[in-house]
């Protein structure tokens, strides 16, 4: 099969497509043929080993100390089923399934424990959208539905709003009652408020820290909203959010209360197959639609991670790896 490769910590042009063996499901796993994955803040970050600051060793220690752990990157998928190993029995061949992997997804197939972060995908979507799914659409119900704990009435304020995470975080507060206000570039306005968004603010002529608003919760998949700054713009009992951090965040993190209730919230989204089954459930009701941006060939693998590098992409940069008309033939063939 062919697949992305990695040997070395890099720019994008270390990003090497190679053919390799075909995994085979071992017991407990299926082997899913990949039709689309994307590329997120995550696969930049374990490609080029950047990371928050202070958190560079930890970063290293997980992903690997001098080279990459795992040769064949891509952390989210989509794709069909080809074949079960002993054991399995919630997916047979044929099934439409997503999610996330951690490792692996930028290739023709790969391997998936059954019961990891797996679900169906519903007849409604494609396999483009599911695969947008798992990275930004996890991270935003983990963060707004559970760390945040946002209610019905309350207003959120989401930063990069246009971004992978944040067009779908726009969309999950609305689906959980909020009133959404979001942080984004004139040219992305129209898409923002066709997604729901009740208030939008050009960040580029307009500070939200001195607008005199007071939001409930404050989402940040961007990191540019550094407490100290915004802590007068929370609402009391008001909720940050960081998804991308560093150890000022962490420690404030662990701090137990401030005043009026403020706190801040740092912590990792997880996917499993019940949050994606959620989500599943939620775009097939027209909840949350992913916004696909760029559309790439694996073999331009590079340049997605050249356009996830920018920190300004619009939605999220898909790699369509399998054409439909190839979605039942024999993996032998790869």
């Amino acid at each position: 099969m062919h697949a992305a490769t990695i040997d070395r910590y890099g720019p994008a042009d270390a990003l090497i497509l190679a053919e390799v063996p075909t995994p085979v499901p071992g017991p407990g796993e299926i082997l899913v043929r990949v039709h689309a994955a994307p590329v997120t803040t995550a696969d930049w970050r374990l490609r080029a080993a950047v990371y928050p600051k202070g958190l560079r060793l930890i970063g290293r220690m997980v992903s690997g100390l001098t080279k990459p752990r795992h040769r064949i990157p891509g952390v989210d998928f989509a794709g069909t089923v080809t074949a079960v190993g002993a054991g399995v029995t919630r997916y047979a061949p044929g099934d439409r399934v997503f999610g996330f992997n951690g490792h692996g997804t930028h290739a023709e197939y790969v391997t998936v424990r059954a019961e990891g972060a797996v679900a169906h995908i519903p007849d409604a979507l494609s396999f483009t959208e599911a695969a947008a799914l798992p990275f930004g659409g996890d991270t935003a119900l983990s963060f707004l539905a559970t760390f945040g704990a946002l209610k019905p009435g309350e207003r959120l304020l989401v930063a990069g709003a246009a971004g992978n995470v944040g067009h779908l975080a726009v969309q999950v507060g609305k689906a959980l009652g909020a009133e959404v206000t979001v942080m984004a570039r004139p040219d992305a306005h129209p898409m923002l408020r066709a997604l729901g968004a009740d208030h939008v603010v050009d960040y580029t002529r307009r500070d939200v820290a001195r607008m005199g608003e007071r939001w409930d919760v404050l989402f940040d998949p961007i990191h540019v909203l550094p407490y100290r700054r915004m802590r007068r713009a929370m609402a009391k009992g008001g909720r940050l959010l960081v998804v991308e951090g560093g150890v000022r965040e962490m420690l404030q993190s662990l701090w137990p209360w401030r005043r009026g209730g403020r706190r801040v919230v740092f912590n990792v989204a997880m996917a499993s197959h019940e949050s994606l089954t959620r989500l599943a459930a939620m775009a097939a009701a027209g909840q949350i639609r992913p916004v696909i941006g760029a559309r790439l060939p694996l073999d331009r693998i590079a340049d997605a991670h050249r356009i996830v590098e920018t920190r300004r992409q619009r939605g999220i940069t898909m790699l369509e790896i399998v054409p439909d008309a190839a979605a039942h033939s024999s993996p032998a063939a790869a």
